[in-house]
């Protein structure tokens, strides 16, 4: 017997109720055993805060900490800006043109990730010895005070860096795990409560070689071969098999073919052009591959660009897609703002929908992980750190045409009660903000 649409049912039922004061006792008894012909509705399932007892540390920013101060002024100057008041970004950060270094900024970053229900932080790293690879004791240091863990992020810092993908790793768990104690190192753990730690890299299954707006093809230089990335992930296993349950090695990819032959265990999506509407689709074409997946947390996109422009250079545009926005107009400022608060609210919807989804890969194996892009990757306009109110600008400032709104912090406080709220076990989506003026979700 097939079983009733949800709406088959309902009528069925007010039907059923309307007619039986006139009904026998026998036409009763038949309803009745209809009824009970139809299958029972699945128990609802537990909850991601009752599935996961270190929840916090499944969602994790994205966060860049290659910001120096005077007088290089280093990241805060790219592509020919002049810190710290011309910095290299649509928005003027509430804590200005900062020193990544300096632990009173840390403490600040630390409890605004903490206090938005933000268990970890997933470093940019760009290899053994870079200033981004000096700054992580530090970082760790403040971190932990805050019960905020640490990950990596694996960027492509060489172009033959896939040869030294397993040595990397090894490394990274060495010098900030073990000789630390494991006291601020993310070791992750499923819903069967096994732990391991988890890794992302960036630019990891690319093709070749590309063609550019002139029509000319060239090889790609940081490619790796599909079969060196499996002897790199296959050597990480064997070498980390009897130190933790598992290791989860993601790649930034959407190749359902190469990921699984390269030996990765999923998808760790960075990219803030593929919108949440997408994120069901893709989802479905991992657990097709056998791949577990996140799709990330995001305010959109909305970068610089160089003031030199260079040849096969396109602006990029401005994500959600929005038509006649004028930066210079507070309205459309506040528009703005509104659609980057929108995209966060559907973007925090889709990957907790689709990693919910009890007939896709991640609640099968019982992961579940969200990154949050970004904390503070300033120069792509989609840092979730407070930027200054706009009445906060300076003179000089609003001359250089920022775009802060009138609240600098409504992403992080969006994302903060999105976040609590899953923590707290609700896990429905929330309405579309006000239109005409931002709103908090209640």
């Amino acid at each position: 017997m097939t079983p009733p649409t949800r709406r088959q049912f309902l009528a069925a039922s007010l039907r059923a109720g309307l007619a039986l004061p006139a009904l026998g006792a026998l036409e009763g008894v038949a309803l009745a055993a209809r009824a009970a012909a139809w299958p029972a509705a699945p128990p609802p399932r537990p909850s991601l805060a009752a599935r996961f007892r270190d929840l916090r540390r499944h969602f994790i920013f994205e966060y860049y900490p290659w910001y120096e101060g005077p007088p290089g002024y280093l990241h805060w100057d790219f592509w020919d800006r002049h810190p710290p008041l011309d910095v290299s970004s649509r928005y003027m950060p509430r804590l200005g043109a900062y020193d990544v270094r300096d632990k009173a900024v840390l403490e600040q970053h630390a409890r605004w990730i903490s206090e938005a229900g933000v268990g970890a932080i997933a470093l940019s790293w760009w290899g053994r010895g870079s200033e981004e690879d000096q700054n992580v004791h530090t970082i760790m240091d403040v971190m932990k005070d805050h019960d905020v863990k640490i990950t990596f992020a694996l960027e492509p810092y060489a172009d033959d860096r896939g040869r030294r993908y397993a040595s990397d790793i090894l490394y990274l768990l060495r010098e900030y795990g073990e000789k630390r104690g494991w006291d601020a190192f993310l070791v992750l753990k499923n819903e069967d409560g096994s732990e391991g730690p988890v890794f992302k890299g960036f630019r990891c299954i690319l093709p070749r070689d590309s063609t550019d707006c002139h029509g000319v093809t060239s090889p790609i230089d940081d490619y790796t071969p599909d079969q060196l990335w499996r002897a790199q992930t296959d050597g990480v296993r064997d070498a980390l098999r009897h130190e933790f349950d598992h290791v989860t090695l993601l790649a930034d990819s959407l190749e359902f073919a190469r990921t699984p032959a390269s030996g990765f265990d999923g998808i760790g999506i960075y990219d803030n052009n593929l919108g949440p509407e997408t994120y069901a689709r893709f989802a479905s074409g991992a657990s097709a591959a056998g791949l577990i997946f996140s799709f990330n947390v995001n305010p959109g996109f909305d970068g610089i660009q160089p003031r030199v422009i260079p040849d096969c250079y396109t602006p990029p545009a401005f994500v959600p897609a929005a038509s006649g926005l004028d930066f210079a107009r507070a309205d459309d400022r506040e528009r703005a703002a509104q659609l980057s608060q929108q995209r966060i609210v559907d973007s925090f919807a889709a990957t907790v929908a689709v990693q919910t989804d009890p007939g896709l890969a991640n609640p099968r194996r019982g992961f579940f992980l969200v990154y949050v892009n970004s904390f503070n990757e300033w120069h792509e306009g989609h840092a979730f750190e407070p930027m200054k109110d706009a009445a906060d600008l300076t003179p000089a400032e609003r001359a250089l045409g920022y775009h802060n709104p009138a609240h600098g912090d409504y992403r992080l406080a969006t994302l903060g009660r999105l976040v609590q709220g899953v923590l707290r076990g609700n896990e429905e989506p929330f309405d579309r903000p006000s239109r005409g003026r931002l709103s908090w979700p209640a």
